[in-house]
């Protein structure tokens, strides 16, 4: 009996994406358990989560109930800190069950090494978002922050986010991270024979190249707009695949 896939999805904005996409995203995940044998969200799962001292962010009850549902299920789910959703912890950890990692790692996915990150700040020119991260991530902001109350700042974060400028497909600025995210990723590779694979998301631009025989930079896209997500399985070469092109 054939082993089942790991699958690899990032970059719902949930709770900013268009309806439609939420939807689409939600009955995708859903299936999961017929479908995986683990389960890979690289990032912005939530286009905002926080850990507040008082709760949770709000409104995602239903999706928390799914990634509950595929846990118990026996597939493992791993969810990667993105620069919307970066601030989960304990919660996603002990109440919903998932492996959640707020930094980059090396991990070994159907049977390939391969560096696992969400993407953001890693492309040159990003020294001032870097910047910017080390302020929003520091534990006084969070310290600062987590004491409101979480409805004011739910709308906080919602007042700054920009993903709603991405319903209608990435544009040149999108294209151009998205090069420099692939250049970053050839150089690692090019750094470290070891590596079979590389995951970045961030950009919402589906991507797969084969740097060398049997190495790859892959980017599984968004759900935004593309609806895309990508299958690893031993001994085949990694796909992406159109969830709308599937069902």
């Amino acid at each position: 009996m054939s082993t089942k896939p790991v699958l690899v999805a990032s970059d719902a904005h949930l709770g900013s994406a268009p309806p439609e996409r939420e939807a689409a995203f939600l009955a995708w995940l859903a299936g999961t358990p017929d479908l995986a044998s683990q389960l890979i969200l690289n990032g912005d799962l939530f286009d905002f989560w926080f850990e507040y001292l008082w709760g949770t962010t709000r409104g995602y009850d239903r999706v928390l109930d799914i990634l509950r549902d595929i846990v118990a299920a026996g597939v493992p789910v791993t969810l990667m800190g993105g620069n919307h959703d970066w601030w989960g912890g304990r919660y996603l950890r002990d109440e919903v069950g998932v492996e959640f990692l707020q930094d980059p790692v090396v991990r070994t996915f159907a049977g390939r090494k391969t560096l696992l990150a969400h993407g953001d700040g890693l492309r040159a020119g990003d020294l001032g978002y870097r910047v910017l991260k080390v302020v929003l991530r520091g534990g006084l902001t969070r310290f600062a922050f987590g004491l409101l109350p979480p409805a004011l700042g739910d709308r906080v974060a919602q007042g700054v986010s920009q993903t709603k400028h991405r319903w209608d497909g990435p544009t040149e600025e999108d294209r151009a991270k998205a090069r420099g995210l692939e250049e970053w990723a050839v150089a690692r590779m090019q750094a470290e024979p070891g590596l079979d694979l590389v995951i970045l998301s961030h950009t919402h631009i589906p991507l797969l190249r084969e740097v060398a025989p049997q190495r790859w930079y892959l980017n599984p896209g968004d759900w935004v707009h593309h609806a895309t997500y990508a299958v690893l399985a031993e001994g085949e070469a990694p796909r992406i695949v159109n969830w709308e092109e599937e069902s």
